[in-house]
């Protein structure tokens, strides 16, 4: 009876440490937001330089109605998940192959190495030159800040298989498929997936550089619209949008590890018994 009391009084702790987690975004959201309209009222920075939280609403509602802002997403959004799926596929089929091949590794590590030390930024000029600056573009570049982080989580997890269970696929006389499918993927996947979590933030980044370099659509095009006119309302109401996206296609990759990585948490111990 004291036992299971003791598992009650734990269980009650973590539900509401558990509440209390979830409840900690949206209250430092509010007082991220509660500082800056302090700022704006206290202070004598004129509205292109800080608008204040009302001013950007007002703007968004504006942008909203007048359909600018959902034109613009969209098509950001279209680059971006272009690009994530782009670099993603090429990213795990190139680590799968640079982690079962150590000669392939060694010819093509130093080349994969050194083109991350070439800022994006510094390439994303040329490449609008060569494609133009249409949508293959941005999908290329968003591809390309994409492709390392996934790259190395796929060579890292499959790597990282035990070599008991690889023996014990062998003396089951699993065909290649049948490991892949049965053990590489899952004992993969859960490295793969977190570096599919900053791929799905860096591929927003590589859309809006390309569209800083040169669009006539996309949010990037909007910053640069606003910039460009003074209206910094209009500047903030796309960078929060910039935010949405990120963190949309980082809770769908969270979704993901939900649906496939359930396993990993085992039968739930919700039941006590007395």
């Amino acid at each position: 009876m004291e036992i299971s009391l003791k598992r009650r009084q734990r269980s009650a702790t973590s539900r509401f440490t558990q509440r209390m987690t979830n409840w900690l975004p949206p209250f430092s959201a509010l007082i991220v937001v509660l500082a800056w309209l302090l700022v704006t009222r206290w202070s004598d920075l004129p509205a292109f330089i800080l608008p204040s939280p009302g001013q950007v609403f007002n703007r968004f509602l504006t942008a909203l109605a007048d359909g600018s802002l959902l034109r613009h997403s969209a098509f950001t959004l279209l680059e971006v998940g272009l690009g994530l799926a782009a670099g993603s596929f090429s990213a795990t089929l190139l680590g799968y192959l640079l982690a079962k091949s150590a000669t392939l590794e060694r010819l093509l590590s130093p080349y994969l190495v050194a083109s991350q030390a070439i800022p994006v930024v510094a390439i994303a000029p040329l490449l609008v030159i060569w494609f133009g600056p249409g949508l293959f573009s941005k999908v290329l570049i968003a591809a390309l800040i994409v492709f390392f982080p996934v790259l190395v989580n796929t060579v890292v997890g499959i790597r990282a298989v035990p070599q008991e269970l690889r023996d014990l696929m062998r003396s089951l006389r699993a065909t290649r498929v049948q490991t892949l499918r049965y053990l590489e993927i899952p004992a993969a996947l859960p490295v793969f997936l977190g570096g599919l979590r900053v791929g799905a933030t860096l591929s927003v980044i590589g859309a809006v550089v390309g569209e800083f370099v040169g669009a006539d659509r996309g949010l990037g095009f909007l910053i640069n619209v606003g910039r460009g006119q003074y209206d910094t309302a209009l500047v903030f109401v796309a960078v929060f949008a910039l935010i949405v996206m990120a963190l949309g296609l980082y809770g769908l990759v969270v979704l993901l590890e939900n649906r496939f990585l359930r396993w990993q948490h085992g039968p739930r111990k919700d039941t006590v018994t007395e």
